[in-house]
């Protein structure tokens, strides 16, 4: 897609505010360098315009201004003297050197903006270079919350009041408004689209424009037919533990192969890794990681649901609403006050629990998903598990479901409707 288009494009797709601007800002107003990087048309490049008017603008995306960062990095760097912002910086890599070299002779905050649709930090070449003078901030697409525009000046995150205790005692849940949530994910573009088949025509073109040129700029070889099929049957396991041997077999592909393939698919933001929360005291305690699909309208897609179905069937898919859950955490970890790692708890016998946040503090969350709108004292049998595992760290246990009420099964346990993902915060 040409510049030209993509721009013509953007005029048509609704502005959000997003949470992260505020980071962002602190972040130009003291720290040289700033990389916003996520997964492509997450509206990173709006996002960095919209943070200084003033500041120049150029994308690598521009065959011309590519060929200048590519042929002389250091040139190309040094003959830009005002502040500036590089878009998609991952497409040359000596670039980073360069950007390195500059701001060692003159240590400027807010100096470059740069934004990139590959982790860089998943990139040795590139990753060291800025070490020390680069903050990074990582957009995903958009949260439930910024897509009902209920983001504040300072906004809130669902990982703070989790951690708190502090919700509203009640959020309305309509099922037929969650499966529209659901299937169009959180892409500005695809949010944009008119139709569920317009919708699905986005995601078609996304997925091709990344699975062919973004491979073949980061693997320095054309795209990979593997990878449509690799990425389709990593959807009907998200949310499952990752099994390199199983893949393979069900692949045909050697464990070296398709672990280079894993890692492109996740330096590309399309899949994420959840890694397994372990203790110190000897339990035997499952070490692999869980893997998502990281957009849940993405995953839908390469599943093939659709909306009728959705609403005619008795139930909603638990994958992929688990895969919303994961995703709206993930989002809401960028702009929390507290930090905290996102993992998940499984024993050797199979008692699990969705989802594991720990803060700096070692304090745990619990967080268990039910595509339900009842449940019962055995809903909440894993988070027992965990905190009996570890009483001392153990804060909450947050069982999120489809009913509306927030109710208490004890003084730690309680159940949390799904809606407040999407509710005022």
């Amino acid at each position: 897609m040409t510049c030209k288009i993509r721009h013509l494009l953007e005029e048509f797709t609704p502005m959000y505010r997003r949470a992260i601007a505020p980071l962002a800002h602190a972040a130009l107003a003291d720290t040289p360098v700033l990389l916003l990087h996520g997964a492509r048309q997450t509206g990173k490049s709006t996002l960095a315009q919209s943070l200084d008017a003033g500041r120049r603008y150029l994308t690598l995306d521009d065959p011309v201004v590519l060929a200048a960062a590519l042929s002389d990095p250091f040139g190309f760097i040094d003959g830009l003297q005002q502040p500036v912002c590089l878009d998609e910086v991952q497409r040359a890599p000596g670039i980073f050197l360069a950007i390195k070299a500059a701001v060692d002779r003159q240590r400027q905050p807010g100096r470059f903006l740069l934004t990139g649709s590959a982790n860089v930090l998943l990139l040795p070449q590139m990753a060291d270079s800025l070490a020390g003078r680069m903050e990074v901030l990582e957009l995903w697409p958009l949260a439930q919350s910024e897509i009902s525009d209920e983001v504040a000046d300072q906004p809130v995150s669902v990982i703070d009041q989790l951690f708190s205790g502090n919700f509203a005692p009640r959020h309305a849940f309509e099922r037929q408004d969650f499966i529209t949530r659901l299937l169009a994910g959180g892409y500005p573009e695809a949010l944009a689209r008119s139709s569920e088949r317009r919708r699905q025509a986005w995601f078609d073109s996304y997925l091709a424009t990344i699975l062919q040129r973004d491979v073949r700029d980061l693997a320095q070889i054309e795209g990979l037919t593997e990878l449509p099929r690799l990425l389709q049957l990593l959807a009907a396991r998200s949310g499952g533990l990752l099994n390199m041997a199983e893949l393979s077999r069900n692949t045909g592909l050697a464990q070296t192969t398709l672990r280079r393939y894993m890692g492109l698919l996740e330096a590309l933001f399309l899949v994420r890794q959840v890694p397994a929360w372990s203790s110190n005291l000897g339990k035997r305690l499952q070490k692999s990681p869980k893997l998502y699909v990281s957009d849940y309208g993405l995953m839908a897609h390469l599943q093939a649901l659709d909306a009728a179905a959705l609403a005619q069937a008795p139930g909603l898919p638990g994958d992929v609403v688990e895969a919303f859950v994961h995703a709206e955490l993930a989002k809401h970890q960028s702009w929390a006050s507290q930090r905290t790692r996102l993992m998940h708890y499984r024993t050797s016998t199979g008692v699990e629990v969705d989802f594991v946040l720990e803060n700096r503090r070692g304090q745990l969350l619990g967080i268990e998903v039910k595509a339900a709108k009842t449940l019962s004292a055995k809903s909440f049998s894993g988070l027992r598990h965990l905190r009996e595992t570890a009483p001392e760290q153990f804060v909450r246990g947050v069982v999120l479901y489809t009913g509306e009420e927030v109710v208490p099964f004890d003084e730690q346990l309680v159940a949390v409707p799904m809606a407040m993902l999407w509710g005022s915060l």
